[in-house]
């Protein structure tokens, strides 16, 4: 109906639509606002669809980038029922950007999840967007004034390297512990108002030994890299929740820092606690990766290798 959202479908140079193409094997004809779609049945429908999908999605005012369209292709392929749920579920930020938006159907029940339940943990591999989502929810709560302030923390466990002294006063010394925390809140919040809000409270970012003795209220609190915390301290941080408060856990439970034979909190908790009612467990996988698509290549490289040891090591004995 419209030339310039057929103009966005196909990209700058049409790429948008040789990577349609190139995924569905087809070929797609533009003709001003109209696509012609030559292939076999199946591609066409497929192409008919994702494209169907895409147009109400860019006419909702989203824009498309490459990576848009590849997410949107994983969708279509495993069978997702609407792209535009997921595409238009927008979670507003203060940065230019505006809002954030999962892009697998992991990531809209993660999302949603946190929108429903007071604590929602989330186990996945890297990339997937554990922390970012779960920031982008804090921050979002923030601005619609739902809680009063975010509060930032993880375990102050070297990722198998010694750091050594650390010089500076306490914030330098636990800065490159909380590094991630920071890259997130920096790439949906101006670093001014940054600043200003962790002057006055608003943001806190911590090393999660800082939670003890502690009791949150309205505040949105996020634990990162929780399969660093050791089973006292998950215990510790999970009843420092207070009222109209909401938590999130993340964690990636194949990359634990701990010292050998240190049993993870987080892997004890998803046990103990998955009974109650009130608490959401989410677990992402390859599919919703959304870094470059060579980090899902290597997790998958890493996975075969580690599999193919310890078969080896279970023969061996």
């Amino acid at each position: 109906q419209d030339v310039r959202i057929a103009q966005i479908l196909a990209g700058s140079f049409d790429l948008n639509i040789k990577l349609i193409e190139k995924e569905l094997n087809l070929d797609i004809i533009p003709r001003g606002n109209s696509f012609i779609l030559k292939g076999d049945d199946k591609a066409v429908y497929e192409a008919e669809k994702l494209l169907n999908e895409l147009s109400f999605i860019v006419s909702k005012g989203a824009q498309l980038r490459e990576y848009d369209i590849l997410y949107a292709l994983k969708l279509l392929k495993k069978k997702a029922e609407s792209i535009r749920e997921v595409y238009l579920d927008r979670i507003g930020v203060f940065s230019k950007r505006q809002y954030i938006t999962p892009k697998t159907q992991g990531q809209k029940k993660y999302v949603d999840a946190i929108r429903n339940y007071d604590i929602t943990f989330s186990v996945g591999p890297a990339g997937t967007g554990k922390t970012y989502l779960a920031m982008a929810m804090a921050i979002n709560a923030l601005k619609n004034q739902k809680v009063s302030r975010i509060i930032l923390t993880r375990p102050a466990v070297e990722a198998g390297e010694r750091l050594g002294f650390l010089p500076g006063d306490m914030h330098d010394k636990v800065s490159p512990y909380l590094r991630p925390l920071y890259d997130a809140l920096y790439d949906m919040m101006d670093p001014g108002m940054i600043e200003d809000y962790i002057d006055m409270g608003i943001i806190e970012v911590a090393p999660l030994a800082y939670m003890r003795g502690r009791t949150l209220n309205d505040a949105f609190i996020i634990l990162d890299e929780a399969q660093n915390s050791t089973p006292e301290q998950m215990k510790m941080f999970l009843t420092r929740m207070g009222f109209d408060s909401k938590t999130v856990v993340t964690g990636d439970v194949t990359q634990s820092d701990l010292p050998n034979g240190a049993q993870s909190g987080l892997i004890q908790v998803v046990d103990i606690l998955k009974e109650i009612k009130g608490i959401k467990l989410i677990y992402l996988n390859r599919d919703d990766i959304v870094r470059h698509e060579l980090v899902q290549q290597i997790l998958e490289a890493y996975e075969k290798y580690e599999n193919k040891r310890n078969k080896k090591d279970t023969q061996t004995s």
